[in-house]
């Protein structure tokens, strides 16, 4: 897999933002991709050093929709939490 397929984009929200103040950062990875795939991929976009992966695969929820309120259900995400121990990522704005 190419890079582009590995790593979807940054996670930006309170907790990633929070999380970064301590070089852990959050990326929206491909479903199929590995530990090692996303770790091969980070350090060779950003060239920093990692130390630690973490991945968590939520559930896609089910809303219901429409004027006959049928139940749909939304596409699953595959979360990954990256601790950095040399070098930084300039994405994430430190607090």
């Amino acid at each position: 897999m190419k890079i582009e397929e590995v790593i979807i984009g940054p996670v930006l929200t309170e907790k990633a933002t929070n999380l970064a103040a301590g070089k852990i950062y959050m990326f929206n990875v491909h479903k199929n991709s590995t530990k090692q795939k996303v770790k091969n991929a980070l350090e060779k976009l950003y060239q920093v050093k990692i130390e630690k992966i973490s991945v968590i695969t939520r559930k896609g929820k089910k809303r219901r929709t429409g004027q006959r309120m049928v139940t749909k259900t939304l596409p699953s995400k595959k979360i990954v939490y990256v601790k950095v121990t040399e070098g930084k990522i300039d994405l994430f704005p430190q607090l």
